[in-house]
């Protein structure tokens, strides 16, 4: 990882300069266990935007924060389109409001209900395949005894 670069910006007093850090792309991807075109990829959709110059993106900590998100939500099975509901929210009101909260939570029930009928599912199939081995193997049986 590189050392945090200095970028000028106003402190909360308006007047001292603060250092911000930046992460490249590999830093980035070796930071989360994804590869760059992931975090492209992830760039193309709207979820980050890097600063660019020349050739190069330059991401800040809030693209890190970003890539985060976004990975966590695709690991709990949310949509693109949903993460970047949630992020867009993130963006307009950082601490939370009554409104992301209830967003977030609609979701998260939406996604736990769908997992509810897919294990529903899932149950089902293993009685139909216990069952059908059953009478595979009685059959079987069967026949080895002729």
């Amino acid at each position: 990882m590189s050392t945090p670069k200095p970028e000028a910006t106003l402190a909360v007093n308006g007047s001292l300069p603060r250092h911000r850090r930046t992460y490249s792309i590999g830093e980035l991807a070796r930071m989360f266990e994804v590869t760059p075109r992931t975090i492209r990829f992830y760039e193309q959709e709207g979820l980050l935007a890097p600063e660019r110059r020349g050739q190069t993106r330059i991401y800040h900590e809030k693209d890190r924060v970003r890539l985060k998100l976004t990975l966590r939500g695709k690991r709990l099975g949310f949509s693109l389109a949903e993460i970047r509901e949630v992020i867009e929210m993130y963006d307009a009101m950082p601490d939370g409001n009554a409104r992301q909260l209830k967003r977030l939570l609609e979701i998260l029930t939406d996604k736990r209900s769908n997992m509810e009928r897919q294990l529903e599912d899932i149950r089902l199939m293993q009685r139909e395949l216990d069952d059908v081995e059953m009478r595979a193997r009685e059959v079987l049986e069967r026949l080895d005894q002729n």
